[in-house]
């Protein structure tokens, strides 16, 4: 076998490379109280601060900072663990397992293995900067866990980390191509995000530049629009057809399929698990970037800590919980509300707003326009886009992966666990706190 590199190698070695040098050649921002552009009881002005810092250092704060809960007054921040008394924590020579098996179907495909429990969230190119793009994919592979392209097609840059990136598949079909579900170890069918449910995808029209719309096929500075739903999927039988599409022009991949949190999530993950997927993600109704309108977001979906313990329960009885992955999302802002979720009833979670939080997001809700970010996250302009390089914003995020596994192995060990997939669906583990609910 010839020795010679390849031409995917050596961007990956030269990326490996900047990664380990350090960040003294990338720019960085003081700590500081970040500014917010309205009054968000989920992601406070602390835990923004919090998650930067952690972002900067890979530690968690020392000065006293919330970095696990928000002041929302309900869902994952009203619970809390009931850690052991000290002299029943997992000793500190006992190695924590914090990885995570993807498939569990036992079907003769790939077992995938990621360290941590999570991975990164699906946004698609358009709504956020192809150099944020890069700098999640950087980070899925120096992680070892994974990125997913979201629905707006796989640019070419982000091939040398395809092993580490999730193509999705979405209602609008925008980009898809044979030759990117061939590259994927995992292809992501998304029917619905819970942030919109029953609204399909938004691109408004500002965002929709001449290398957006080549990449989505689509026409430029016209709004790109995904429906709902397919418009061939009405029945299980019509998802099991769908499931069989990927797998004929990929064999070898892995499916994931993406819905949202409706009142029927339960019936929806057993005919998901009877077409044949490997991971069911629900996602719940506090997803999606600022971009998604507030009347959906906040008055449709279930939210996820209700609907986790809903499906996992229902699987249990139909005795196929241990043959599908459960995967949360919408709303999970920390390595604790992670951890909650999993306690539960999901295997993992996906990190999605917390990866923009740790690369300068503030959460204004400006996402929807094509120079709307000020900090080039969300943006389609050329210029603003190179606030962020990605071997700075590929640190920033993998800073973060690293503060939540300790904190995955420091809850464990404070619960006398040695594997995180030992707390999946202790709810005895969890307490609610009352005193944190507004009156």
């Amino acid at each position: 076998m010839s020795k010679k590199k390849t031409a995917e190698q050596k961007i990956i070695e030269k990326h490996t490379e900047a990664l380990h040098r350090g960040f003294q050649d990338w720019p960085t921002l003081e700590f500081g109280l970040p500014p917010t552009m309205f009054e968000d009881k989920r992601w406070t002005p602390e835990l923004i601060l919090s998650t930067w810092i952690q972002a900067q250092t890979g530690n968690i704060p020392d000065n006293g900072l919330e970095y696990r809960i928000g002041d929302s007054g309900g869902g994952f921040d009203v619970l809390d663990f009931n850690f052991l008394p000290e002299e029943q924590w997992t000793p500190k020579n006992v190695k924590i397992d914090t990885s995570l098996v993807l498939n569990k179907r036992n079907d003769g495909l790939a077992i995938i293995t990621i360290p941590v429990p999570f991975y990164g969230a699906a946004m698609s190119f358009g709504s956020i900067s192809l150099n944020t793009m890069l700098s999640k994919a950087m980070a899925a592979y120096m992680m070892g866990t994974f990125s997913n392209t979201g629905e707006g097609g796989y640019p070419d840059e982000l091939i040398p980390y395809k092993d580490h990136v999730i193509t999705q598949v979405a209602t609008g079909l925008f980009g898809v191509k044979e030759e990117t579900i061939q590259r994927a170890r995992i292809v992501d069918l998304k029917y619905a995000q819970a942030a919109k449910p029953g609204l399909g995808g938004h691109l408004l029209g500002d965002k929709v530049t001449l290398a957006v719309a080549e990449m989505r096929e689509s026409v430029p500075w016209i709004s790109a629009l995904s429906p709902f739903p397919f418009h061939s999927v009405y029945s299980v039988e019509d998802h099991k057809k769908h499931i069989d599409w990927i797998k004929q022009i990929n064999p070898r991949a892995l499916v994931s399929t993406k819905v949202s949190t409706t009142i029927d999530i339960d019936m929806v993950a057993s005919g998901s698990y009877d077409a044949g997927t490997h991971v069911l993600n629900i996602d719940g109704g506090y997803g999606g970037t600022g971009a998604a309108p507030d009347i959906a977001k906040k008055n449709i979906a279930m939210p996820t800590e209700l609907a986790i313990p809903r499906v996992h329960k229902h699987l249990v009885q139909e005795e196929t919980r241990n043959n599908i992955l459960l995967i949360a999302s919408g709303g999970i802002r920390t390595a604790y509300d992670g951890l909650k979720a999993i306690a539960l009833g999901a295997d993992g979670w996906i990190i999605g707003t917390a990866e923009l939080v740790a690369i300068g997001c503030t959460r204004c809700a400006n996402c929807e326009r094509g120079r709307g970010c000020p900090f080039g996250i969300t943006t389609t302009d050329p210029e603003l886009s190179q606030l962020i390089t990605p071997e700075w914003g590929s640190q920033q995020i993998l800073n973060l992966y690293k503060s939540h596994e300790n904190q995955i192995i420091d809850a464990c060990r404070k619960l006398g666990l040695t594997k995180v997939t030992d707390l999946r669906g202790r709810t005895d583990l969890l307490k609610y706190c009352p005193e944190r609910k507004h009156k």
